[in-house]
C-alpha cells in the first residue's frame, strides 16, 4: 500500500472517530481521541495539525476539535460504510469482531461505485442501514 493511501486511510479513521465521538460527548479534545483508538497523545496532536492544515477540522482555544463541512461530509461516508459492511458481512453469518474489523478495512478502499452496487443489492434484500447519510453531490 502506498503512502498517500495509508495517510487517508489514517485521516479518514480519525475523522470517523471524531464524528463517533461528537455524537456521544458534549465535546471532543485530543485526549477522547487518543481514548478511543487507544494512540499516544502526541500522535493525536500531529494528525489533528494534518487535519487542520487539510481544512478539515477547526480546533478552538479551549481545544475542542470539530468538524469542518469538508470533514463531516468525508466522515460520514466512511462511517456509512463501515456500518453497511460490517452489517452485512454479520447478516452473511460472520461473528461481530471480525466483520467489523474487516469493515474497518474495506470502507477505505471499496469505490464508490461497488459500495453503491453493495447498498443497493442489501436494500433490495431488506438489509438497510439504520443510519444514512446523504452525500453531498
Amino acid at each position: 500500500m502506498a503512502v498517500h493511501e495509508k495517510s487517508n486511510e489514517s485521516s479518514e479513521d480519525y475523522l470517523e472517530t471524531i464524528l463517533i465521538l461528537s455524537e456521544r460527548l458534549p465535546v471532543v479534545r485530543s485526549v477522547d481521541i487518543a481514548n478511543e483508538l487507544g494512540y499516544k497523545k502526541s500522535s493525536i496532536s500531529i494528525a489533528m495539525k494534518n487535519l487542520r492544515a487539510k481544512e478539515m477540522i477547526r480546533v478552538t482555544d479551549e481545544g475542542y476539535i470539530y468538524l469542518t463541512d469538508a470533514g463531516k461530509k468525508v466522515a460520514e461516508m466512511v462511517y456509512e460504510r463501515h456500518l453497511l459492511i460490517s452489517k452485512g458481512l454479520m447478516k452473511l453469518g460472520v461473528p461481530e469482531e471480525i466483520a467489523t474489523d474487516d469493515a474497518c478495512r474495506i470502507e477505505h478502499v471499496i469505490s464508490k461505485e461497488s459500495f453503491e452496487a453493495i447498498k443497493e443489492l442489501m436494500k433490495r434484500h431488506g438489509i438497510e442501514n439504520d443510519r444514512k447519510f446523504e452525500a453531498e453531490s
